[in-house]
């Protein structure tokens, strides 16, 4: 893959920055939903299965969406597509706060998750403004928003959710995530400005499916990719049964797993604002992707043997720590090795491999969790192990310098 510079204009100082504190707005209203998806589709009287169908909906959608508007930014620009998506997923919140039932609930998360898979959209504008040696550390600085919101969101979704009336219990926690994505939308068009030129010579850009030929065949995008998709799977699946996992061990409720969540976003957001990317600087991205795995599997294991509470919380907060330190650095390595005329494009297929894992994830663990109540955190470390290895494997191929 070539690496010649695209034409841009000129960006400002602090524009990643900018991009970074306005997403917060809508990873905010993104955490409030997440921790109480599985209280939302028990209201519907929804067997186990058809609770991880609600929690993969979104990432069945944005399978399909992520590699579709990251090329689509490529040749059109990155503000107008963040601006189309966020709207779409404001106008779902809203749909969802009135599902008829539960197969509705799953048609609107679908539809949702198509319109706003839009990472690679984002790490694409932050790659277009950042030198390579400093994108590790602002992609840190991505996910550290993302954690906030889920420091933030999950209390309010547990202050205003109300589990004992049905599906409109939950509404006000989905007009408040509404909101907060229309505002977001706002401040895009207000504030952030356009990160590239709109190219007009479109003919040359391959298809999603040659795309992905192409980076099976690239020795280090193909490693990260698998590497993504097991790091995805493992945490995700962890991530849709631990309210139902709590639960059943310690008698938690949604408040308690809200809780939870929170310090687990205080954990992240340290370590991503002040330990990602000054290591990743120092050490090197493909070492530290390789500890941030070594330590989630520890932590799962560990997991087995909690006795609630105090141990619970903080092996999640080791877990998200882990977490931490790896994506920022997945997405650095592919910017550094990919034609930066198709950075939204390869980061899209990047994003998808982590939703079809976001698929397959809560599916495989809610099964191995109705067999054996450990079973999710026994699997998720198994998952990850391999990962180590691809991460040294991916490092040494790219050679990239410290």
């Amino acid at each position: 893959m070539t690496q010649v510079q695209p034409d841009r204009p000129p960006a400002p100082r602090f524009a990643a920055a900018s991009l970074i504190a306005v997403i917060f707005i809508n990873m905010l209203g993104f955490g409030i939903i997440v921790p109480l998806l599985p209280f939302y589709a028990k209201s519907f009287d929804a067997p186990p299965w058809q609770m991880a169908l609600i929690f993969s909906a979104y990432s069945v959608g944005a399978f399909f969406g992520e590699p579709f508007w990251g090329r689509l930014s490529d040749r059109l620009g990155r503000k107008p597509i963040l601006i189309w998506t966020i709207s779409a997923n404001c106008l779902c919140y809203l749909a969802l706060a009135f599902a008829p039932g539960i197969w509705a609930a799953f048609l609107i998360r679908l539809v949702g998750g198509m319109a706003a898979g839009n990472g690679a959209v984002i790490q694409g504008y932050i790659a277009d403004v950042t030198p390579p040696e400093k994108r590790a550390r602002q992609l840190s600085y991505q996910g550290a928003a993302w954690n906030v919101g889920l420091i933030v969101g999950p209390s309010i979704g547990g202050l205003f959710a109300h589990t004992n009336a049905g599906p409109a219990g939950f509404r006000i926690p989905l007009f408040i995530a509404s909101g907060l994505a229309l505002l977001c939308v706002i401040a895009i068009a207000l504030f952030i400005r356009e990160s590239r030129v709109r190219e007009t010579g479109f003919t040359d850009k391959p298809s999603r499916w040659a795309a992905m030929r192409e980076a099976f065949r690239h020795p280090v995008i193909a490693r990260l990719m698998l590497l993504t998709f097991l790091i995805g799977f493992a945490f995700t699946g962890i991530e849709s049964v631990f309210g139902l996992w709590a639960q059943a061990r310690f008698d938690w409720g949604p408040r308690d797993v809200g809780l939870s969540f929170a310090f687990v976003g205080v954990a992240a957001f340290f370590t991503q604002t002040l330990i990602t990317g000054r290591l990743s600087e120092r050490f090197g991205e493909g070492p530290m992707l390789a500890a941030g795995m070594a330590l989630t599997v520890v932590a799962m294991i560990l997991q087995i043997f909690s006795t609630g509470g105090v141990m619970t919380t903080a092996l999640m907060c080791v877990t998200a720590m882990g977490q931490s330190v790896a994506f920022p650095n997945v997405a650095a390595m592919i910017s550094r090795v990919a034609d930066p005329h198709r950075q939204g494009q390869i980061m899209g297929l990047n994003n998808a491999a982590g939703a079809l894992a976001r698929v397959a994830g809560p599916l495989s663990v809610s099964l191995v969790f109705a067999a054996y109540i450990n079973g999710p955190f026994v699997l998720a470390a198994m998952v990850v192990a391999p990962a180590i290895f691809l991460a040294l494997s991916a490092s040494r191929r790219a050679r990239l310098p410290r």
